[in-house]
């Protein structure tokens, strides 16, 4: 019996640590993206600038 019940734990401390190494990785997934988006952003900004330089220089 005190085998099974501790089949039974490891069985779901492993589930557990599963879930959360998948939390772990959608974390970072939505991380990055956030990261993404953001340099996006400042490469557009980028280049108004570049473009409105231009524009101003003539």
């Amino acid at each position: 019996m005190m085998f099974y019940d501790y089949s039974m734990a490891t069985e779901r401390i492993t589930e557990r640590v599963t879930e959360l190494h998948r939390e772990a990785d959608n974390a970072r997934v939505a991380s990055r993206l956030v990261a993404a988006r953001r340099w996006s952003r400042l490469a557009s900004w980028a280049q108004r600038q570049a473009r409105k330089a231009s524009h101003d220089l003539g």
